[in-house]
Formats: structure tokens, C-alpha cells, sequence
């Protein structure tokens, strides 16, 4: 998965769903209802690394396999929903 500028994106892309997913549905919920906000602080910042590394990585899949303006709009756009990147992963999956 690693050997390509795909198989890259993809990887960054459910490491940054995940860590979206954990922030709004768990740190978030603990930092409003039970008065803990170190979650946040920390998976925030990591969840904040990985969404620069999937930009970066978007970039580099950009230019390496020529992907239309649409392409990378609903790349971004599926980076910004909850459980954007898994689906734009199982799209990206079924493309040869």
C-alpha cells in the first residue's frame, strides 16, 4: 500500500478518518459533558498532523496520476465529513 502515491493517500486518508471519527465522538464529548478537555488537546493535534499530511499526500496523488479538479474537490470535501475519507476510500478502491 505504501509502494504508491495512492496507496499513500489512501493510508493517510483512514488514519485521518479515524482520528476525525475519535475527536468528534469521544474527546469532544468528554471535553462538553465531562468537564475533560485533555482529549481534545491530543487528539486534536494529532488529528490536525494527519489532516496536513492528507493534503500533502493529495497533492502528491494529484500530480502523480493526474486527477481532475472534481477528483480533488470531493477528496477535500471528504476530508471535512465524518466517515468522508472511509467512503472515498471504497471508491478509490473499486477504480483500477
Amino acid at each position: 500500500m505504501l509502494k504508491t502515491a495512492l496507496g499513500r493517500f489512501r493510508l493517510i486518508g483512514l488514519y485521518e478518518g479515524i482520528s476525525f471519527i475519535l475527536l468528534l465522538g469521544i474527546a469532544m464529548p468528554l471535553k462538553y459533558y465531562a468537564g475533560f478537555p485533555q482529549p481534545v488537546k491530543i487528539i486534536g493535534m494529532l488529528h490536525g498532523l494527519l489532516f496536513v499530511l492528507y493534503i500533502l499526500t493529495l497533492a502528491h496523488v494529484t500530480l502523480t496520476n493526474r486527477w481532475s479538479f472534481l477528483r480533488v474537490l470531493g477528496a477535500l470535501i471528504a476530508s471535512l465529513l465524518p466517515f468522508g475519507t472511509f467512503v472515498l476510500d471504497a471508491r478509490l478502491r473499486r477504480q483500477p
